[in-house]
């Protein structure tokens, strides 16, 4: 499980330019961040860095897959799209 300060950390790099993301991944992190750790964690933080519009395309749907998804990547996702 992660710390506070790490926590923190992410829920920062989760504040977007773009509101629908903003609303999507503060409540995926309400709902899951207490089962991020290890992989899970790194494909969450993957999916971050990603442009807000590249994002936004792969949790509205608009995009199926980022060019490389993994297992962990696609359930992030998952849990994302049913934000």
């Amino acid at each position: 499980m992660m710390d506070l300060v790490e926590f923190n950390r992410l829920r920062w790099n989760c504040r977007r330019g773009m509101l629908e993301n903003d609303l999507v991944l503060e409540k995926f992190l309400d709902r899951h961040a207490e089962g991020l750790e290890g992989k899970r964690l790194a494909a969450f933080k993957s999916l971050l860095e990603l442009d807000d519009n590249s994002l936004w395309a792969l949790v509205s749907g608009r995009t199926e897959q980022p060019a490389v998804a993994t297992p962990e990547v696609t359930e992030i996702l998952t849990l994302l799209r049913a934000c």
